[in-house]
């Protein structure tokens, strides 16, 4: 039987930009949200904090949690290769404590790290895809958003 994995994402945003990975496989480019895998006996703060030092060089403020989504691999577009993956995401605003850049320990397929203009999110490969209107409109209300299980 498999397991679920609990995912943290930071959702870093300046002068209205984003803050994301850029990941390049097979002469394609995509971007998602810092962020990665909660260990063993490990607070979700703490999580997201040494994964976006591992993944931008910067340790973060965490805010409140804005959105969570199911990522059940056999229901998207990646079936054929992501298709055993259940993951539960919860994405954090987030604060960076120093300028971003290299970190400790990026990720295998990520390439370096971009800013993106929120106003044109629509035209980026950014996952999961639900964020582009999101992050657009401002959504997200007073209290956290569940995404059901969304791309």
């Amino acid at each position: 039987m498999g397991r679920v994995r609990v995912s943290v994402k930071a959702i870093i945003t300046e002068h209205g930009r984003l803050l994301v990975l850029r990941h390049h496989v097979d002469g394609k480019h995509w971007f998602s949200l810092p962020g990665g895998g909660q260990e063993h006996g490990e607070t979700l703060s703490a999580a997201l904090r040494r994964e976006c030092l591992e993944e931008i060089g910067s340790d973060v403020t965490v805010g409140p949690l804005r959105f969570v989504r199911d990522y059940i691999g056999a229901h998207h577009e990646f079936a054929a290769i992501d298709g055993a993956r259940h993951q539960l995401e919860l994405m954090f605003e987030c604060r960076l404590q120093s300028a971003p850049g290299a970190g400790t320990r990026p990720d295998p397929l990520q390439v370096g790290i971009e800013w993106l203009d929120l106003e044109t999110l629509d035209d980026q490969e950014l996952y999961p895809k639900v964020l582009r209107r999101l992050l657009v409109r401002g959504d997200g209300g007073a209290g956290p958003r569940y995404l059901g299980d969304v791309n």
